[in-house]
């Protein structure tokens, strides 16, 4: 009698326990779409343990890979304080946060193989603070460069036949037909077709108005809990990005369809 009363009390335990678990892990289904801090999503990203290794793609063909990395680093006028000044077990003042992004496409022709490199800095409070792009297809070259203190943006672009370099202030930024024209000359208008479709003259948005929300992810026969990160762009497109509950990038979703999907989830 005592054996079987022991018994019914641990399979009890047992079941109590995974019940426990299931609700901690599924929420008990409540928190699908509920809103979260997009604070939060974003401090996740900017302090995530491991890179994101993505394939791209356009409408469903392979096009290309990058390599996503988030770091956090020390305040750079703490950096001049000697170490041994320090008192001992201190760490450094968080001062900054940086995204580097690097990879390479190779669209419809094989010969036009484009290879881009993007740089983010951020403060603590997550403000962007300075910005700089590299795009480079033999023998042509694109850089951009904006600090946000400066309220510009150097955008340069160099081949064969010579160099080329504007200045542009943010508020001209905010007025797409400004910028077709600006851009009609190195520039194809290709490049420029979401300014250059917009039929009202409205001024742009700098930056993105991202709402984070829960989520779930199907890998494989499994739903995985996720981060729903999405923002309206240029007023008529939408970018959406699936993001880990530790803050790796799994999915990005980019208008006219270019996707971009960790590799970790197209091996399965």
């Amino acid at each position: 009698m005592a054996n079987r009363l022991f018994f019914s009390l641990v399979a009890l335990f047992w079941v109590v326990m995974n019940i426990l678990l299931w609700r901690a892990e599924f929420g008990g289904g409540r928190e699908f779409g509920s809103a979260v801090p997009t604070g939060v999503v974003w401090n996740k990203i900017l302090t995530a343990p491991d890179d994101s290794r993505l394939e791209i793609s356009l409408n469903g063909r392979r096009i290309g890979y990058c390599h996503w990395s988030a770091n956090a680093g020390e305040d750079l006028t703490a950096r001049r304080v000697a170490r041994e000044e320090l008192p001992e077990g201190m760490v450094p003042q968080l001062g900054r946060y940086t995204i580097d992004l690097e990879g390479n496409i190779l669209p419809s022709q094989p010969t036009t193989r484009v290879r881009f490199n993007l740089h983010l800095d951020f403060a603590t409070d997550h403000a962007w603070r300075e910005l700089s792009v590299r795009v480079a297809t033999r023998p042509a070259v694109w850089t951009l460069h904006s600090a946000a203190a400066e309220e510009t943006l150097d955008l340069k672009y160099e081949d064969e036949a010579g160099k080329w370099s504007r200045t542009i202030g943010f508020g001209d930024l905010r007025d797409p037909r400004k910028l077709v024209e600006e851009f009609a000359g190195p520039f194809s208008l290709p490049l420029l077709g979401p300014l250059a479709a917009l039929d009202r003259p409205e001024k742009l948005a700098l930056g993105l108005n991202w709402e984070a929300r829960n989520d779930w992810l199907g890998i494989g026969h499994s739903q995985v809990r996720v981060y729903r990160l999405e923002a309206p762009l240029l007023d008529r497109f939408r970018v959406v990005v699936i993001v880990s509950r530790v803050g790796e990038i799994l999915r990005v979703e980019l208008p006219n369809g270019l996707l971009l999907i960790n590799e970790a989830l197209t091996n399965l």
